[in-house]
């Protein structure tokens, strides 16, 4: 038996979906903050309800409720122009996950590798040849999770969070081979 399914966001699940944003960054403001998000900074009902709209929302079900969710589009952050990535690929080859988190609820069920395959698995869709994301350099389960899924280190970069105590983020790429 399955025990989720990822669909993509809708207008009727912005609430959840805030909801699980700031159930998301109540845990952190408790524990260790790795990704060093904020409640009412990021990622807010502003970031979902963009990422509905744009259609590059999709989130994982589990027990009847939203327990992650991953934004996969083409969107490079300003500073991802100064690291040296190992493919020279067109903007329209790339594929970028954003806002990539699993309720704390189900951590350690294996949802974030879920949730990262299925991001491959919709960049391949599009015909994307290359994956990308950033990730603050404190963010050690992430990273961990990364490395062990493929993602290579391309670099570190600022990408104008240093106010919000995040200077530097790593920035990994992962080389799209196969079928979708």
């Amino acid at each position: 038996m399955k025990e989720f399914t990822i669909v993509q966001g809708s207008s009727e699940d912005i609430e959840q979906i805030a909801d699980l944003y700031d159930g998301v960054n109540d845990y952190l403001e408790s524990h260790i903050n790795y990704p060093g998000w904020r409640k009412g900074i990021y990622p807010t009902k502003e970031d979902a309800q963009a990422g509905v709209k744009a259609g590059t929302l999709y989130l994982l079900w589990a027990e009847n409720k939203i327990a992650g969710s991953v934004v996969v589009n083409q969107l490079q952050e300003k500073g991802y122009e100064t690291v040296s990535w190992s493919q020279d690929t067109k903007p329209e080859d790339v594929a970028v996950i954003h806002t990539f988190l699993v309720h704390p609820d189900f951590l350690g069920r294996g949802f974030g590798k879920v949730l990262l395959e299925f991001a491959e698995e919709k960049a391949r869709e599009q015909k994307r040849t290359v994956i990308r994301l950033d990730v603050n350099e404190r963010n050690t389960p992430a990273i961990q999770l990364y490395r062990k899924l493929g993602y290579c280190f391309a670099g570190k970069a600022d990408l104008g969070y240093g106010e919000y105590g995040i200077p530097w983020f790593e920035l990994y790429e992962k080389i799209l081979t196969g079928e979708a």
